[in-house]
């Protein structure tokens, strides 16, 4: 079982930035599609961005396209999160999480991950 550790997070105006670290510890995760997802309160957990295996690949909300970007350096094991332009309702716990099975394609279903984070939060004020 793999753990990952999020951090980053923090208090931001509207229109700031942040940048989003995962480190993941246990095993290497070089062959697992890796997500984050986020969640306000009151609301479900959503799908924020993913990053297939090899990082050749990577998917986005429609909510945050153009202004999240993520990225993967497997040889220090970790993934991150990019974040710029943020709005009010970017808010919410940030969780970065592992997929349950190597070299399948990325998903955006939390069901296909099977490792995640603390979370690490997030506020953007207007």
């Amino acid at each position: 079982q793999v753990q990952l550790v999020e951090s980053g997070g923090g208090l931001v105006q509207a229109g700031g930035s942040l940048r989003l670290s995962c480190a993941a510890s246990g095993r290497t995760v070089s062959s697992y599609g890796m997500g984050w997802f986020r969640q306000a309160p009151g609301k479900e957990r959503e799908f924020v961005a993913r990053i297939s295996w090899r990082g050749i690949s990577t998917y986005y909300a429609d909510s945050v396209k153009g202004r999240f970007t993520i990225s993967r350096d497997d040889a220090k094991n970790t993934v991150a999160l990019e974040m710029i332009s943020l709005k009010p309702e970017d808010t919410g716990v940030y969780y970065c999480a592992a997929q349950r099975d190597r070299y399948t394609a990325s998903s955006g279903n939390t069901g296909d991950y099977g490792s995640w984070g603390q979370g690490t939060q997030v506020t953007v004020s207007s």
